[in-house]
Parts: structure tokens; C-alpha cells; sequence
């Protein structure tokens, strides 16, 4: 019996063949009949790069790419992981339907290729198929779900739900060999009906926008020219103010000169109040009938006297002394003439 099990190994070493791991990729063996340890899946890891020696039939090889892949979910016909409408469609928390195209960035954990092998798939094709796209399809639309239609066209937002998505998604996915690099939200679209209601509610804002721009510009033009008309009003006090100015100091200065005229003119009558009073103290002493009858002699000098008699009884008060003086003068020249 043991001469057969050794007569078995050496055919079985004679009979190796290579399995080789490409840059990417880590290879994981299967024994189906263990001579030596256990039989099934083997956890030890198949470096990139190199080349091992198996005997075949009693050893299965599987390889992994561990490179990043892509798992591209898009609308487009022609591009995508899938040929059709492959988008993530969800409903928004206000009600409204939405598509979105879905990057995700994935990979396998290379020291967990032996457990992928063993539970979920033997090529990263069934790996992709059988769990990180149902996975990711069924988390990122439970995180867009907990949007409002407005709060999707808002690139903040999207990029936290994009980070959300990849965080829930690394919970489910790592324990099963997979990490997730990257959710990447692309472009979306709305029902058609409420697109146009977006549109018009965006036409209606920008409308409300420029006029309130166009608001704030006149408001800020009435400012200007309310603080211009206060500069020609200020202008205008200033003159005004100075021409009352001038006019208050021309009114005092003719008030001066008036003033002075008067303190002259009054000073002068003063004067000349004083000279009358001196005559006169002058005139009522001795020497004033005498000065009188002189300024009469000196005033009747080359004048007519003419005598009136005064026994005729006539009231001189009565009359009429230029007829009397005109009818005694033409009698007089009579006289003379004769």
C-alpha cells in the first residue's frame, strides 16, 4: 500500500503543470484530493507575478484581478456595463422620480480571495454580478431616497450622498472580500412633467432675481440723486445763507454811516443851538435893542417911507396896507409930476 502512494506522488510530480498570476492578479488553489492537509479551498495566497506548479486534476486553479474595476450604470444605449437603460431609478422624499447614472469604483481584498472563491463567485465577472451589483444598486438607491427633489441639483449634497453610499456600501461588501473605492453620482433626470416645472420654477427665480437686482439698482439711483438734490438744496442754503451774510453786514454798515450822519448832524444842531442861545442871551442884555434897531436901520436903508395919518380914525387892523401904501404912492408921483 504505501509502495502505491509513493508510486502515485512521483506520477503526480512528474506530471505538474504551471499556473501563473499576471501583475494584477492572486491566484487561489483547490485540492480536490489532499494527500497532505486538507482537501477544499486553500487559504494560502498566490502572489502576483510568479508562476506555481500543480498537479492537474486533483488541483483546480482560479485567478482574481485585484486592479480597480468599474461598474458603470448609465442610461446611454451604448455605454455602460449593460447594454439599455441601466440607470438607478429612486424616488425622491417629496414624491418625484428620478434616474441617475452610477459609477462604482470597486476591487477584490487579495487577502480574502480564498473566502470570494468559496462564497461568492470564481471570477470577478460573477463577482461583479452576483453581489457588488445588487448590493450597490439596492444601498445607493436607499441613500438617494433620502432626498428632496430640490436637493439633488444641489453638487454638495450629491457629493455627501455619493461619500454616504460608499461608507454603507464598505460595511456590507468588505466582510465579503470586496472594497469599494469610489460612488460616483453622474447625470440625472427628472420625470419629464416635473423637469418642466423645475424649469419654469428656475425661469421664475432668475425672473425674480433680476428684478430684484433691478429694484436694488433704481433704489440705489434714488439714493444718488436724493443725496445730489441735498448737495444742490445745501448749496443753495450756503448762498442763500451768505448773500444774508452781505446783506446783514451792508445793512450794518449803512446803519453806521446813518448813525454817524446823525451823531454829525445832531452834534452840529447842538452846536448851532448853542450859538442861537448865546444871541440870545446875548440879545436880551443891554446892548440887544440897540443891535435890534440897528438891523432894522440897516434894512430900511434906500427904502420909501411913507407917513400915514393916524387921526383919521382908520383901524390899521382893518386894512388893506399894500392898497393903501400902492394908492398913497401913485398920489405921491402925482405930485411930483406937477
Amino acid at each position: 500500500m504505501r509502495t502505491l502512494m509513493l508510486t502515485l506522488i512521483a506520477m503526480l510530480a512528474l506530471g505538474c503543470t504551471p499556473h501563473s498570476t499576471d501583475s494584477t492578479e492572486v491566484g487561489v488553489r483547490t485540492a480536490k484530493i489532499a494527500f497532505i492537509g486538507e482537501k477544499g479551498v486553500q487559504k494560502q495566497i498566490y502572489a502576483p507575478g510568479s508562476t506555481y506548479f500543480f498537479p492537474p486534476v486533483i488541483n483546480d486553479w482560479h485567478v482574481y484581478d485585484t486592479a480597480l474595476q468599474n461598474l458603470e450604470m448609465t442610461r446611454e444605449v451604448n455605454k455602460g456595463s449593460r447594454s439599455g437603460d441601466d440607470s438607478i431609478r429612486f424616488k425622491t422624499v417629496d414624491g418625484n422620480d428620478i434616474s441617475v447614472n452610477v459609477t462604482v469604483a470597486w476591487r477584490i481584498d487579495p487577502t480574502q480571495v480564498f473566502y470570494v472563491l468559496q462564497f461568492v463567485g470564481d471570477d470577478i465577472e460573477s463577482v461583479e454580478e452576483k453581489l457588488v451589483r445588487p448590493v450597490s444598486r439596492t444601498v445607493i438607491r436607499d441613500v438617494l431616497n433620502e432626498l428632496a427633489s430640490e436637493q439633488y441639483y444641489d453638487a454638495d449634497s450629491r457629493f455627501r450622498k455619493g461619500t454616504e453610499a460608499e461608507t454603507r456600501l464598505n460595511h456590507y461588501l468588505n466582510a465579503e472580500g470586496v472594497i469599494i473605492d469610489q460612488v460616483l453620482l453622474g447625470e440625472h433626470a427628472f420625470n419629464p412633467r416635473y423637469e418642466q416645472v423645475i424649469r419654469d420654477k428656475k425661469v421664475a427665480e432668475q425672473d425674480a432675481s433680476r428684478l430684484q437686482s433691478e429694484t436694488e439698482a433704481a433704489s440705489e439711483q434714488v439714493k444718488r440723486d436724493l443725496e445730489e438734490q441735498k448737495g444742490y438744496v445745501n448749496q443753495a442754503i450756503e448762498q442763500a445763507m451768505g448773500q444774508a451774510k452781505r446783506k446783514q453786514l451792508e445793512a450794518d454798515a449803512a446803519f453806521y454811516e446813518a448813525q454817524r450822519k446823525a451823531e454829525a448832524i445832531t452834534t452840529e444842531a447842538k452846536a448851532e443851538a448853542e450859538g442861537l442861545k448865546a444871541r440870545a442871551r446875548a440879545l436880551a442884555g443891554s446892548g440887544g435893542a440897540a443891535q435890534v434897531k440897528l438891523k432894522l436901520a440897516a434894512a430900511m436903508r434906500g427904502k420909501p417911507i411913507v407917513f400915514l395919518p393916524a387921526s383919521s380914525g382908520m383901524d390899521v387892523r382893518n386894512t388893506d396896507v399894500n392898497q393903501l401904501l400902492e394908492r398913497y404912492g401913485v398920489q405921491a408921483a402925482g405930485r411930483r409930476s406937477e
